[in-house]
C-alpha cells in the first residue's frame, strides 16, 4: 500500500503493519484546503490531510497529486497508524494500491434519490469541501430511457466545488443541457444552496410577442457572483420599445439577505398605450425587499415597489400579479405562540389611476397575538388571541351591481382592537365525544368620520361572552377490507352580544360563503371586524367508507337554526357581507358535501346548498377527474341562483372540460372550454401542447375570453419551462404574454 524511502524501511519492525487490507473497504479523504492548478495538472491539499482504508490511517501536512504522471506523494512529515494502533513516522511518502486509486478512478455517485455525479477525480475532502473535476449532475442517471431517447436535463462544468460547512456549490464553465443538448453556458456560477432551488439562476433565454412591445428577446447574466452577492442584468430588446434594462442585487448575511430590483426603458412608441397611464416617455420601477433572522424564533423584513405608473410591471409582463404589498414586518412563531405585526400598503397594478389607488386601504398597523397553553393532563386547553387593525384610506371604495350598492371601505381612519381567549377541553364517555368551550371577546373600535357616507365619528365598546358545546358519537364497522364510519354531529353556541358589526366599518371580513368546510364552526366570519351573535344550534353528520380496493367515500351535510338572540347574517353591512347567503332566517339552508373515488384514476366532489323553506337549489358545484396512464380528463360545473339582493338578476351556469390526451412518449395535447350556459356564450377557450418527462417540462399553451369574462375578449400566450429532480427540486418560468385586445 505504501512505498517509502530507505530511511523509512529502517524505522519499521519485521511484525509490524502486518494487518491485511480489504480491498473492498471504503476509503477517506480529508484536508483543510485544496487547489488545483489548471496549467501543471498539479492538485495538492494542505492542512491536515487525512488519509484511511481499512483501519489504516496516514496524515500529513501536505499531499501532491500529478493528473499528468498519475503520482500521489505526501511532502514533509507523515504519520501512519495501523488498526492495532502501532504508529511510524517517515517523510515524502508515495501513496500506491486501493488509497491512489481513489484519486484515479472514475468517480459516479448515485444518490439516494436517483440522481448520478461522474467526474475524473474523486472526493477530496469528505469533511470540508467535494472537489469534482470535469463532473456532470444528471437527476435521471445516465437520462436515456428504455427506448434509448435522451430525457430529461444535466448540468456540467470544467469544476465543481461543493461545501459540506454551508451546502454552496461553485461551477466553473457550467453549463446546462435539455435532452443532452447544451442551450446556455457561463464562466462560473456559484450556488449559495443547492436544496433552496439554486438551480433556478441559471440564466434562461425569453422570447415572446406583444401587440404594444413587439417581438421581445431577453436573457439574464450573472454579472457578479460570490458567497454573499449576486448581481445579475437582464436586458431585453423589443422591436417596438427599444431597450429595456434590468438589475438586480443580491446580498446575502449570515442571518438574513436583501434585494433591490430595478428596471426601465425609454418608449420608443409610446402611443401604444395611448389612453392609459402608461403612455409615457420614460417607464420603470424600482422593487426591494428583505428579510432577517435577528434572535431565535424572530423574523422581520420588508417589501417595497415604487413605479412610474401602475401598469409598467405588467405591460412588460415583469410580474402576473394584480396588486404589490408595500409592509414592514415582525413575526414570532414558537410551537405555542405566534406574533406578527405589520405596516402595509396595497397598490393596484394594471390601468389604474391615482384616484382608484387612493381607495386601497392602509393597514397602519395590522397586529396579530395567539397563544395556546395545555394546562395538564385531563385538563384541558387555554387559549388566547388578539388583532389590532388600524385602516386608512384617501376615498371611498364603492360600487353598485344592478342597482345594489357596495361599499369596500369608507374613506378616513379606523382602529379595531379585540382580544379573544377561552378554555376548552374534551370529555369521552359511553361513546360519546363532548367538547366544551368557555371563554370570552372584548374590542374597542373607532371611527373618525371622514366619509360623508360613513356612520360618522364612533367609538364602540363591547364585550361577548362565549359558551359552545360540541357533542359527536362516531360509530365504525368493518368487515375487514372495507371500514365505514357513522358520526352525528351536533353543536350548541351562545355568544352573549347583541353587536355584529364590533369594528364600526367592516374591513377584513367581506367574503362568505356557507357551505360543508364552515358547518360546525363557531364563527363563520372571515375577520375580526363582524361576529356571530346569538344561540345557534349546528345539527348535521358525517359517513365516511373506506374500501379494500383503496375506492373510498365521504359526505358531510347539517344545517343551522338561530334559536335566540340577534342574527348577525340578518343584519347586513355596507360591503354586503353574507347577504344571500343562506343564514339570514332562523333556519338556514342544508349544505351538503360528497366527495369520492370508485373507479381507479377517477376523482369526484360535489358541494350542494338548498333553500329548504322552498326546496330549491341556492348554490351547487360538480368536479370530476380523471387519469390515467398519461390520459387526463375534468368536468367542472357550477350554479348560482338568481339573487336581486346582491345584484345578481339571473341564475349562473357555468360548466367546464379539459382533456389531455398523450399523442407521443411524454408529449401531450391538452384542451379546454368553459360555456356560460345562460348567455350561450364560450367563457374561455385554449389549448397547448407539453413534453413532460418527469424532470424536463415545456410546452405552450394559448387562450382567448368570451364577452361574459370577467376579463373578455383577451388572448394569451403561456410559455412553460421548469426543471425536476426526485428530491424535491422544482423551478423554472411559465409566463403568459398579453397579445390582443378587443377592449
Amino acid at each position: 500500500m505504501l512505498a517509502s524511502g530507505a530511511t523509512a524501511q529502517g524505522l519499521v519492525p519485521t511484525n509490524f503493519f502486518n494487518a491485511p487490507v480489504d480491498p473492498k473497504a471504503p476509503t477517506g479523504v480529508e484536508a483543510s484546503t485544496l487547489t488545483f492548478e489548471a496549467a501543471t495538472g498539479i492538485i495538492i491539499a494542505n492542512g491536515d490531510v487525512v488519509l484511511t482504508q481499512g483501519g489504516y490511517t496516514v496524515t500529513g501536512d501536505s499531499l501532491v497529486y500529478n493528473r499528468r504522471t498519475n503520482e500521489v506523494r505526501f511532502t514533509g512529515a507523515v504519520t501512519i497508524r495501523d488498526p492495532s494502533g502501532n504508529i511510524a513516522e517517515t517523510t515524502d511518502l508515495e501513496v500506491t494500491g486501493g488509497m491512489k486509486q481513489m484519486f484515479l478512478q472514475s468517480l459516479v455517485i448515485t444518490t439516494y434519490d436517483g440522481a448520478r455525479i461522474t467526474a475524473d477525480s474523486a472526493d477530496y475532502d469528505a469533511a470540508v469541501q467535494t472537489i469534482l473535476m470535469n463532473a456532470t449532475y444528471a437527476p435521471c442517471g445516465d437520462c436515456i430511457d428504455d427506448e434509448g431517447r435522451r430525457i430529461g436535463w444535466s448540468m456540467s462544468a470544467a469544476r465543481i466545488v461543493y461545501s459540506k460547512e454551508d451546502g454552496s456549490v461553485y461551477l466553473d464553465q457550467p453549463s446546462l443541457a435539455l435532452l443532452g443538448i447544451p442551450v446556455a453556458w457561463l464562466p462560473f456560477l456559484w450556488l449559495p444552496d443547492t436544496s433552496d432551488s439554486a438551480l433556478a439562476k441559471v440564466p434562461r433565454p425569453t422570447l415572446s410577442y406583444g401587440e404594444e412591445t413587439g417581438v421581445a428577446l431577453g436573457f439574464s447574466y450573472t454579472a457578479y457572483s460570490s458567497r454573499w452577492t449576486d448581481i445579475i442584468l437582464t436586458p431585453t430588446l423589443m422591436s417596438r420599445q427599444g431597450l429595456l434594462m434590468g438589475a438586480e442585487w443580491v446580498q446575502r448575511f449570515d442571518r438574513g439577505s436583501f434585494q433591490i430590483k430595478a428596471s426601465g426603458l425609454y418608449q420608443f412608441d409610446p402611443s401604444a398605450f395611448a389612453g392609459t397611464v402608461g403612455d409615457l416617455a420614460w417607464r420603470g420601477a424600482v422593487q426591494t425587499s428583505g428579510s432577517f433572522t435577528p434572535i431565535d424564533d424572530w423574523k422581520v423584513g420588508w417589501s417595497y415597489t415604487a413605479f412610474t405608473d401602475a401598469a409598467y410591471l405588467v405591460d412588460y409582463s415583469l410580474t402576473t400579479a394584480k396588486s404589490s404589498v408595500n409592509e414592514v414586518y415582525a413575526t414570532h412563531l414558537t410551537d405555542d405562540t405566534f406574533i406578527d405585526a405589520r405596516v402595509q400598503q396595497f397598490n393596484l397594478l394594471g390601468d389604474v389611476t391615482a384616484a382608484s389607488q387612493g381607495q386601497q386601504g392602509q393597514a397602519v398597523p395590522t397586529v396579530r397575538f395567539e397563544h395556546m397553553k395545555d394546562i395538564g393532563p385531563g385538563l384541558g386547553r387555554i387559549e388566547i388571541s388578539g388583532r389590532l387593525l388600524g385602516v386608512r384610506r384617501e376615498f371611498d371604495a364603492t360600487t353598485t351591481a344592478n342597482g345594489v350598492p357596495y361599499v369596500f371601505g369608507y374613506s378616513g381612519y379606523k382602529q379595531h382592537a379585540s382580544f379573544q381567549a377561552g378554555w376548552q377541553n374534551q370529555y369521552i364517555a359511553g361513546g360519546f365525544v363532548a367538547t366544551p368551550y368557555l371563554g370570552g371577546r372584548a374590542e374597542v373600535a373607532y371611527y373618525d368620520g371622514t366619509s360623508a357616507i360613513g356612520p360618522g365619528e364612533t367609538t364602540l365598546w363591547s364585550a361577548t361572552p362565549i359558551a359552545a358545546m360540541d357533542v359527536r358519537f362516531p360509530m365504525a364497522a368493518s368487515d375487514g377490507s372495507t371500514v365505514h364510519l357513522v358520526e352525528p354531529i351536533g353543536q350548541l353556541v351562545y355568544r352573549g352580544s347583541d353587536t355584529s358589526l364590533v369594528g364600526i366599518t367592516n374591513d377584513d371580513a367581506q367574503s362568505f360563503v356557507f357551505d360543508d368546510t364552515n358547518l360546525f364552526s363557531y364563527n363563520r366570519f372571515s375577520g375580526s371586524d363582524r361576529q356571530e351573535t346569538g344561540l345557534r344550534a349546528n345539527i348535521g353528520g358525517r359517513y365516511q367508507a373506506n374500501f379494500a380496493d383503496g375506492s373510498y367515500i365521504e359526505l358531510i351535510a347539517g344545517q343551522s337554526f338561530q334559536l335566540a338572540g340577534v342574527n348577525a347574517f340578518a343584519t347586513a353591512d355596507h360591503a354586503q357581507t353574507a347577504v344571500g347567503a343562506g343564514l339570514s332566517a332562523s333556519t338556514s339552508y342544508a349544505v351538503l358535501g360528497a366527495y369520492g373515488s370508485f373507479i381507479p384514476g377517477i376523482k369526484a366532489g360535489g358541494k350542494l346548498q338548498v333553500d329548504t323553506s322552498t326546496m330549491t337549489v341556492a348554490r351547487a358545484g360538480l368536479g370530476v377527474t380523471y387519469s390515467d396512464e398519461g390520459y387526463s380528463a375534468k368536468l367542472d360545473y357550477n350554479f348560482i341562483a338568481a339573487n336581486a339582493a346582491v345584484g345578481t338578476l339571473t341564475d349562473q351556469h357555468e360548466v367546464g372540460v379539459e382533456v389531455g390526451i398523450p399523442v407521443a412518449d411524454y408529449w401531450t395535447i391538452k384542451a379546454r372550454t368553459y360555456w356560460d350556459l345562460t348567455a350561450n356564450s364560450y367563457l374561455l377557450v385554449g389549448g397547448g401542447l407539453q413534453y413532460d418527462d418527469g424532470y424536463l417540462v415545456f410546452g405552450v399553451d394559448a387562450s382567448r375570453t368570451g364577452p361574459t369574462h370577467t376579463s373578455p375578449d383577451d388572448t394569451r400566450v403561456t410559455a412553460t419551462f421548469r426543471i425536476k429532480a426526485p428530491a424535491g427540486l422544482d423551478v423554472g418560468y411559465s409566463g403568459a404574454v398579453p397579445l390582443l385586445s378587443d377592449e
